[in-house]
């Protein structure tokens, strides 16, 4: 049997850490800026076509803002037309009938926008702008009455965790396609955050309360940041559409200035592909070919029966630890069960 290949399915790629939001979860720390090194147009199209040169993920453009590139629609239309499937990340605030045409014309195929409250006065104060959620919602409409799919992000702390029902009637009101949950990894402004994230237990639970709703099978749901939300599913009697924790294994990141991470959230420089090219990154990397290898995890994820299709979330570990390869801090299962 030969060496098992590591197929590259998912690139979050940070356009800009520009931003005009102050978002107090935000990995990037991001601000208006400006920030030096930013890949130029050309370069971001050679990163495109090195992606191309050998596999055909999906290209999340993200930020910062990413509408506040000048060049952002070239290239968009640029991986369109060499068959990548983009889709973008935005605040909304940038995000008018106009925009939402040319984010379709040039060949968008969904935006992310993110609701982290019920309402208006919870989401601007997590935002850091007032009217943000005004903005945010209408650009959900702009985005509906164009015709181009929107799916919402929800990040959940202790700020919000009690209002996860409330969110997702708002999130299948506006219309939305899908619902995506990421439980709280704070680095960056996130750390601001440290103490408002759930403990194991409560992190368990809401996790089976998410599971819940997806049963109900109304809308696409994704639980991100949260990998033993597969070993439920599978507790469940159900086949896991996924596997757990994906840095590094199908997914990468990409910074504004080039350098690779397994996720957005493990922030460990695993190469420079603005030098060295994104293949040669993916396939050479040492931090990459780490996470790759289960043998080498610790603590009780090395011993758990679900470290396939869990992992842990290798950003958390380093966060608390200084070790990605540690256990998963916010799991309970072992404590729960003796396994």
């Amino acid at each position: 049997m030969g060496e098992r290949t590591y197929p590259l399915r998912m690139v979050a790629w940070e356009l800009t850490r520009n931003c005009n939001l102050s978002c107090m979860h935000c990995r990037a720390s991001a601000a208006s800026g400006p920030y030096e090194g930013e890949l130029s147009t050309e370069e971001c199209k050679a990163v495109i076509d090195d992606i191309l040169s050998f596999s055909e993920p999906t290209v999340i453009l993200t930020g910062g803002e990413p509408l506040m590139r000048r060049d952002i629609f070239d290239i968009i239309e640029y991986g369109n037309d060499r068959g990548l499937r983009m889709v973008i990340a935005v605040n909304g605030t940038l995000v008018d009938e106009g925009v939402a045409k040319r984010l379709e014309a040039s060949g968008i195929k969904r935006v992310s926008l993110s609701i982290d409250a019920r309402d208006g006065t919870g989401h601007d104060k997590f935002r850091g702008v007032d009217g943000s959620f005004r903005a945010v919602t209408g650009a959900a409409g702009t985005l509906k009455l164009t015709g181009l799919p929107f799916q919402i992000n929800t990040t959940v702390t202790r700020l919000n965790v009690d209002d996860l029902d409330d969110i997702y009637a708002l999130v299948r009101s506006l219309g939305a396609v899908a619902w995506h949950v990421f439980l709280l990894v704070p680095v960056g402004r996130g750390t601001g955050l440290k103490g408002k994230e759930l403990s194991a237990e409560a992190y368990e639970e809401v996790l089976h309360r998410l599971r819940a709703i997806e049963k109900r099978g109304e809308l696409e749901m994704k639980v991100t940041c949260a990998p033993h939300y597969y070993r439920i599913v599978k507790e469940d009697g159900e086949t896991p559409k996924s596997a757990g924790c994906l840095a590094g294994k199908s997914f990468m990141f990409i910074s504004h200035r080039g350098i690779a991470q397994p996720c957005g959230y493990l922030e460990i420089d695993s190469g420079d592909v603005r030098r060295d090219g994104v293949r040669t990154v993916w396939e050479g990397s040492e931090v990459f070919r780490r996470l790759r290898d289960l043998t080498l995890y610790r603590g009780k994820c090395s011993t758990c029966r679900y470290v396939r299709i869990c992992g842990g979330c290798r950003a958390r570990a380093y966060e608390e630890t200084g070790d990605y390869l540690q256990e998963e801090p916010l799991c309970s299962y072992r404590e729960k069960n003796n396994q």
